[in-house]
């Protein structure tokens, strides 16, 4: 996808304090905004993301970038045991659930070794410092046979889709996002994809550090992709 903008984005320390800043500023009307910009398919996904990561009832599940506590919600409904954790203050502070919250970094997980039953993050594999450290991370916390389910953005393979998706994620989000929040913020959110590594290679970084049955499904005709896996 195009880059909006000719500035580079931000890598290492710089994108982690960048990431950070923009979600304690957006974090006040993050639901509302993504509500309006998915056209409410965002809380199908979750509920996607939830029944494909397939756990029992009573299951601790670990939900990094849990934010304002959307996926947290859903998965006390579906009678699992979350725990959120989040890198923005401000988002934990909007959040809205019962469920435990902590402030982390995703790469250094407070979390014991194979400890946790499953994982659950959504959109926000792009945010990350880096990807295959977050993956290996999740491998030492999730037990043997637990489970991972990851949502993320994604492009169409469709090319009049990915036309059309790429006009509205890369032009008309920033600017409803503007109206509503924060332009920058929202200027960012579409050029982060860059930061994806090509599907294939995502699938095989999971493989390499301990996950089996690793699946990649597109959603809602490819413009969003959920990642699932079980532990080795």
């Amino acid at each position: 996808m195009a880059r909006s903008t000719t500035e580079p984005l931000p890598t290492g320390d710089e994108k982690v304090t960048a990431v950070r800043e923009m979600f304690d500023t957006i974090a006040p009307r993050y639901d509302m905004v993504n509500r309006i910009m998915t056209f409410r398919m965002d809380v199908g996904w979750r509920k996607r993301t939830i029944a494909d990561l397939g756990l029992p009832a009573g299951s601790v599940v670990l939900d990094l970038a849990a934010g304002t506590g959307d996926l947290c919600r859903m998965l006390q409904d579906a009678r699992l045991r979350p725990i959120g954790v989040d890198l923005s203050f401000g988002m934990l502070d909007a959040a809205r659930t019962t469920a435990p919250l902590v402030q982390g970094d995703a790469l250094r997980l407070p979390i014991a070794h194979g400890s946790i039953d499953g994982v659950t993050c959504g959109f926000a594999l792009r945010n990350f410092r880096e990807l295959g450290p977050f993956f290996a991370e999740l491998a030492r916390v999730v037990r043997p046979g637990g489970r991972i389910a990851l949502l993320e953005v994604a492009e169409p393979a469709n090319p009049v889709l990915r036309f059309g998706h790429g006009i509205y994620f890369g032009k008309v989000v920033p600017v409803i996002g503007g109206l509503l929040s924060d332009r920058a913020a929202y200027r960012y959110l579409p050029d982060s994809v860059a930061y994806l590594p090509e599907p294939d290679e995502m699938l095989a970084m999971l493989r390499e550090v301990g996950f089996d049955d690793v699946e990649r499904t597109l959603l809602s005709g490819g413009i969003s992709q959920l990642l699932v896996g079980t532990r080795r």
